[in-house]
């Protein structure tokens, strides 16, 4: 019991992102005490622990429902991210592999002259970007514009659109969508 209470607080701290020593400094037990219930080598008193507890804040209860351990990736390595794009596009999807995903976060590349094809393309959802480098021209409805480094675009997905890049190097951007689509 003393090892799962210790894990479980070693666990909500580095969560919280508080060291050892300033848990112990704000709820008054020293922290070579701390140490020891980390450790499981002491188990506290229900009055110790709420002691503890009310200094990050969080209720016993709490404490011993709250899940602590992420069922889902969290962090990706360059490797890691899905190439989901067609033809010349490359589209890198973050999360693919989350199954409860509700969005398609991405950094998409178009080398020069690449589009996403000659027919507009429409779905429900809300698409939002920025770009990160060269020139893409989006077309929105009967609205065309070209943005640069910096400039960013947000709209209704339900509107006919297209992406082509109209410049002399290859344009990189992070886009987000709404909901997530599987490829």
């Amino acid at each position: 019991m003393a090892e799962d209470v210790g894990a479980r607080l070693r666990a909500l701290r580095n969560l919280r992102g508080i060291s050892q020593r300033e848990l112990a400094k704000r709820c008054g037990v020293t922290h070579s005490s701390l140490s020891l219930i980390e450790q499981g080598k002491v188990s506290p008193s229900v009055s110790s622990l709420k002691k503890i507890l009310d200094a990050i804040p969080m209720s016993v209860g709490d404490f011993f429902t709250m899940d602590l351990e992420s069922r889902d990736q969290v962090f990706y390595s360059a490797d890691e991210l899905a190439d989901v794009g067609t033809g010349d596009v490359i589209y890198k999807l973050v999360g693919g592999n989350r199954a409860t995903r509700v969005l398609n976060f991405m950094v998409e590349t178009y080398p020069s002259g690449a589009d996403t094809g000659r027919e507009m393309i429409a779905h429900q959802g809300e698409e939002a970007g920025v770009v990160l480098e060269g020139e893409i021209e989006i077309t929105i409805g009967a609205e065309t514009r070209v943005l640069g480094p910096g400039e960013a675009y947000y709209f209704d997905t339900n509107v006919p659109h297209r992406f082509r890049n109209v410049g002399e190097v290859a344009c990189r951007l992070i886009s987000c969508a709404t909901p997530a689509r599987s490829f």
